[in-house]
């Protein structure tokens, strides 16, 4: 199965009307892939459509709607007869002392960033088992693998994002699906409008800050390769094995640097 020749390929995004899902969706028609957009916004989604050269698909849906979850994929099946690939792209984030965080927020985050991605995930893969093939890409974050202060709540839905994506690959992998997770660092893209108005975030970690068009191309590669987990950028692969292993030593060490916001 790997390495994955994309071409023809009919891979679903989630979260496509911007940023880290338009980019990729680009990337992906112009190595002949089959883009399916999907977002909640149809003026977003046709606007970036418009750049797209080769056949792509749109679809308009709310990932915490399960009811439109289940009809748009299974539209997409019949249509298409396939699916390849899901990107689970959508979600967003907003940083704010825990003190400061209504409940509500807390409920929204997890809703879209943990249980979109189970809605999802759990509308494609039936199918995918039944093929005998497939792939599932979460986006998840650093955030999933180190806690830094004023994103409790974002932080806990992306340690959500990665427990399911690593038992779910535990419990798919003799099935010829393969389970991946990306964990980015921060990137320059609308994201920060909603997690960070002020601009302080951006602001303090600007040298840390990577192009949409780089992580595309990691999640493309990722889709090429089959490889089971990313962390973006390289160096942080090295930090996230230390704060493995001395988890409490690392806080202390890296306080100051980690937390920006």
């Amino acid at each position: 199965m790997y390495p994955m020749n994309l071409r023809d390929k009919i891979v679903v995004i989630t979260g496509a009307s911007s940023g880290i899902g338009a980019i990729t969706a680009q990337m992906l028609s112009k190595r002949g892939a089959i883009p399916i957009l999907v977002a909640r916004s149809e003026d977003k989604l046709q606007a970036i459509a418009a750049g797209i050269q080769g056949k792509f698909g749109m679809y308009t849906c709310d990932v915490r709607d399960s009811a439109r979850v289940e009809e748009m994929f299974a539209e997409i099946l019949h249509v298409y007869g396939r699916i390849d690939i899901l990107l689970n792209n959508a979600g967003y984030g907003k940083f704010a002392d825990f003190t400061e965080m209504p409940t509500e927020e807390f409920d929204d985050m997890m809703d879209v960033n943990y249980m979109g991605i189970v809605r999802c995930t759990k509308a494609v893969v039936p199918h995918m088992l039944e093929r005998g093939s497939g792939q599932i890409v979460n986006l998840a974050s650093m955030a999933g693998k180190i806690g830094t202060s004023k994103s409790v709540a974002y932080t806990a839905s992306k340690h959500a994002v990665l427990g399911f994506t690593n038992a779910l690959r535990q419990e798919l992998r003799k099935s010829g699906v393969v389970i991946s997770a990306i964990n980015p660092g921060p990137i320059a893209t609308d994201f920060f409008k909603t997690a960070d108005p002020t601009g302080t975030y951006v602001k303090n970690v600007a040298k840390m800050m990577m192009t949409p068009e780089h992580v595309s191309a990691k999640l493309i590669k990722t889709m090429e390769t089959g490889k089971e987990e990313v962390d973006l950028p390289g160096l942080a692969a090295f930090g996230i094995r230390l704060y493995g292993l001395f988890p409490r030593l690392a806080d202390k060490l890296t306080y100051n640097a980690m937390n920006k916001k």
